[in-house]
């Protein structure tokens, strides 16, 4: 059975904080080009299980690329991608949460499932 938790995250400034549920059960590791330079490991959310704590999303760089339906959200500050957001291929709203940026989580623990998002 699926364990939700919440989770406190931010950059590294501190400038942007957020609250999100979610089971890191579910991580994934995809070998995107942006994913792979930046090491991320990933958690997906819908916005019901996600609230921006500290900033706006209006106040984040914004970076797309290829088909540009995920928006790579950025501190202008520190640099750090904590989340980003964009479309489910069902056409709903999620939020992909940097998992290395959640309060308390030793990444090196998980067994984040293979995506294939070069393909995408």
């Amino acid at each position: 059975m699926a364990e939700t938790k919440k989770y406190a995250g931010g950059c590294h400034c501190g400038r942007f904080t957020f609250e999100v549920n979610t089971d890191l059960d579910t991580a994934i590791s995809c070998n995107c080009s942006i994913c792979t330079k930046r090491g991320l490991v990933l958690t997906m959310v819908g916005p019901e299980q996600f609230a921006l704590t500290k900033g706006t999303l209006g106040e984040m760089t914004k970076y797309q690329f290829n088909k540009k339906v995920v928006d790579h959200l950025f501190c202008p500050d520190c640099g750090v991608e904590a989340f980003g957001t964009g479309q489910a291929p069902n056409g709903q709203t999620m939020f992909a949460i940097n998992v290395r940026c959640l309060e308390g989580v030793d990444v090196t623990t998980l067994k984040p499932r293979p995506v294939d998002g070069r393909k995408y």
